[in-house]
């Protein structure tokens, strides 16, 4: 077979028994064990991909937890060290590789008080300022008219959803080695959130409600395929993030319908359900009735210091565990997170005091504290005031932010390690690594009122 026509069923591993299947591993761990007992690595480095059974990856972890990661940032670290992807191609299999499979989602560049603002109709069953799942983002959506503003085509019914079978086809997907592999898929299973018909066209919508960088290109191309097939007018794909009070949509199109990597960003427009302008003036003025506390270090609790970069990302998991306590495990699959990172943007909600470990039932949770209850139920512009507070709170960030609001200039890397190291907010070898998440920080800041 040629390298630029490689299948993903012409290399299938054998040989699977059910001796070795462990059930306290983590995703990382079962993968190890998979890439030790079978030769993916040396298939995938000879033969281009390598294809692999459900039963197979069951002897050491359920599949449904070894092989969807919604976002690059989730996969595991020895698949990533391997420059290694997956894709289901029927209901029972997989195909491995070094496939390019994710696509960076452009940064929220508007600045929220350009957003168009949507009021929404006055219902009694929906309440905008508790929109805390996916299927209820849907509900405000086509609720507010904002798909329909969106679109331009009309009104915009929902006519299907949930889950399908993809039928037959082949497409090719680019690859780390940049040689396309060619990808034969028969009836896996693929989801649709939203699926809508207008006047013009057929809508297939992605919805999240949590912010990642990237996504994956699966979400929105396997039930393309599909649907492709079925109807005869044109398919319009949209993924929708919903967080913060804010939906983000992107719609995207595939220029050449076989070629999974094709994906073209078409347009992006950014609404909101409430009053969204915060002003520099405003900022200030929450720095000056917000006392500086002096113990960065947090010498006297077993608070680390920050490490981790997304104060949006820190939103999102407060608005998915209102009312909602999770276990670190829970966590780490909602927020397509390795149990690492689940632990550092748990710790990043300590220090602003806004999440706590309880137990219940046996099981160790993390939770909103009063706090983060009284947090969450703010409206936008109150919330985002209070999270700039909490952060306030904190010398480094506060002394940061005189200097920003002052000279309107920003802090460098070595400038903020520097300051790290005089207040002594972590060890030397944390330095680096944490001074990114005191940027990360100060720019979401910033970012609230100004490009």
């Amino acid at each position: 077979m040629s390298k630029g026509n490689r299948k993903g069923q012409g290399c299938e591993l054998r040989g699977s028994d059910m001796t070795e299947k462990r059930t306290g591993y983590s995703a990382n761990e079962a993968w190890k064990a998979l890439l030790k007992k079978y030769p993916i690595v040396e298939k995938i480095e000879k033969e281009g991909v390598c294809r692999i059974q459900a039963d197979q990856i069951r002897e050491f972890r359920e599949p449904r937890l070894m092989a969807k990661w919604d976002s690059s940032d989730s996969l595991p670290d020895v698949l990533r060290k391997h420059k290694i992807n997956i894709l289901p191609d029927c209901r029972t299999s997989y195909v491995l590789g070094d496939f390019l499979l994710y696509q960076k989602l452009p940064e929220l560049s508007e600045h929220v008080t350009q957003m168009t603002h949507i009021e929404m109709p006055d219902y009694e069953s929906i309440d905008v300022d508790n929109i805390n799942s996916e299927a209820n983002a849907i509900h405000g959506l086509m609720l507010s008219g904002i798909l329909d503003d969106f679109l331009g085509e009309g009104r915009n019914d929902a006519t299907f959803n949930g889950r399908m079978g993809t039928g037959v086809f082949d497409f090719r997907v680019d690859t780390v080695r940049g040689v396309p592999a060619e990808i034969h898929v028969k009836n896996a299973q693929c989801e649709i959130d939203g699926g809508f018909e207008n006047p013009a066209s057929v809508v297939i919508m992605e919805a999240k409600n949590v912010v990642h960088e990237d996504f994956h290109i699966r979400q929105l191309y396997y039930p393309y395929r599909l649907w492709r097939t079925k109807v005869k007018k044109p398919i319009r794909l949209v993924f929708c993030v919903y967080s913060n009070m804010i939906y983000r949509l992107f719609e995207y199109r595939f220029a050449d319908p076989e070629n999974y990597s094709s994906i073209e960003l078409v347009q992006t427009k950014n609404y909101s359900l409430q009053d969204t302008s915060i002003s520099l003036e405003e900022l200030k003025e929450v720095r000056q009735l917000t006392p500086v506390r002096t113990d960065d270090a947090m010498k006297d609790t077993d608070i680390p210091f920050i490490q981790a970069n997304s104060m949006e990302r820190i939103i999102s998991l407060l608005e998915n565990m209102y009312e909602n306590p999770m276990t670190s495990q829970q966590i780490a699959e909602l927020m397509d997170f390795d149990p690492r990172q689940s632990d550092y943007y748990y710790n990043a909600g300590r220090y602003l005091g806004l999440f706590e470990k309880r137990k219940e039932e046996g099981q160790i949770l993390t939770a909103l504290t009063a706090l983060g209850q009284k947090v969450f139920k703010l409206n936008y512009k109150e919330r985002q005031l209070k999270l700039v507070s909490l952060i306030l709170e904190h010398e480094i960030f506060a002394e940061f932010f005189d200097q920003m609001a002052e000279t309107g200039g920003f802090p460098d890397k070595e400038g903020i390690q520097n300051e790290m190291r005089r207040l002594h907010v972590c060890g030397e070898g944390q330095i680096v690594r944490r001074a990114s998440s005191v940027q990360g920080w100060l720019k979401w800041i910033f970012r609230l009122t100004q490009l």
